[in-house]
């Protein structure tokens, strides 16, 4: 199955390679899907008729919270240690996270009997550094702003001849992520309906990347648009301007699972092809999606994971006579912080 990723190396990216031969296609999709079979949970599309009412439209939730690890992380991450060959396994896995893909990296290991390693900004909510831990993998705590997390995670890996696990910049990982969007095109057409828009959160763009990919030959012509925090918008800006765009060092949000520097060279390659455009929303936009999904949904979405449903909720895109499917992609929010936004 050369089309499938089997066995195809890992490679490192500089700011000018072409990533054109390393791209997923659908084909990768639908292999990640069979491989995630009876092992990733198929996450439901959630929705709430009095919010309906409020917004004037039809709004889908893809519950993501509801997965494996509390997010869509768990996906890419159990496709691309499948892809590790028998024989480099023993030396395990190096990843690099705030927690979401930290959590999917330990859990995804965890099952295929690889030891894990880590590496994880000290500001991380303690939930995810707890679950990381519990999961079974070694976490080494780096300073966000001032050190460089590949680089630590570089001198790890070689060190024990393992595996990087990037979070995002993987054909393997993108892969996995797109099974998202085959459940939701599989979702909606069980419902008997066509979206008008379908709204994915973004930090790297593993997810919103895959997702499209996977609704342009299972929902052509639907438009997927990114979400991001308005101080990590790096993806929204990159699509306009056409060349991949960074963050810059002082920004600061609550959706700690969003705040990549920059866009991956081949997340921002199959965007810039697939992606209707960016929108941004802020802290207190996403704040009021959180409390909104549990008091519509009972459901628990992390900052960063509300982002896409703060689109809708904050008319940043517009929702009034329109079926929008928004992705909740995460739930692992600190209990002191969730009290402290239902409190409002």
């Amino acid at each position: 199955m050369p089309r499938h990723l089997v066995n195809r190396p890992l490679r490192r990216h500089s700011m000018t390679s072409s990533p054109t031969s390393d791209l997923p296609t659908v084909l990768d999709i639908r292999a990640a899907a069979e491989r995630l079979l009876g092992v990733a949970v198929r996450t439901p599309l959630l929705e709430a008729p009095l919010l309906n009412a409020q917004i004037g439209g039809r709004l889908l939730i893809k519950a993501e919270p509801l997965q494996r690890t509390g997010s869509f992380k768990f996906r890419g991450a159990y496709n691309r240690i499948s892809l590790i060959p028998q024989a480099a396994r023993s030396n395990g896995v190096v990843a690099f996270s705030s927690g979401n893909h930290a959590q999917g990296v330990a859990a995804a290991a965890g099952i295929m009997g690889l030891p894990a390693t880590v590496v994880m900004p000290s500001d991380a909510p303690a939930i995810k550094r707890a679950n990381t831990e519990a999961l079974g993998a070694k976490v080494v705590l780096y300073d966000r702003h001032r050190d460089d997390r590949d680089a630590i995670g570089a001198e790890i890996a070689n060190r024990a001849g393992a595996t990087v696990v990037r979070p995002y910049d993987d054909p393997g990982i993108i892969a996995g992520q797109g099974t998202v969007g085959l459940e939701i095109a599989e979702q909606v057409k069980a419902l008997g309906v066509r979206p008008d828009a379908v709204l994915v959160c973004c930090g790297g763009g593993g997810l919103v990347s895959g997702t499209a990919l996977a609704l342009a030959e299972t929902l052509p012509g639907v438009p997927v648009w990114c979400v991001e925090p308005e101080q990590f918008d790096d993806t929204r800006r990159s699509l306009q301007a056409g060349r991949r765009q960074a963050n810059p060092s002082d920004a600061r949000s609550i959706c700690d699972a969003l705040l990549s520097p920059t866009p991956g060279i081949l997340t921002f390659e199959l965007n810039r092809r697939l992606l209707a455009g960016g929108l941004a929303v802020s802290d207190d936009d996403a704040r009021n999606a959180m409390r909104a999904s549990f008091e519509h949904f009972k459901l628990v979405v992390e900052p960063g994971g509300a982002v896409a449903i703060a689109a809708a909720l904050s008319g940043k895109f517009p929702t009034a006579g329109q079926t929008i499917v928004a992705v909740a992609s995460g739930g692992n929010v600190d209990p002191a912080m969730f009290r402290q936004v239902l409190s409002g």
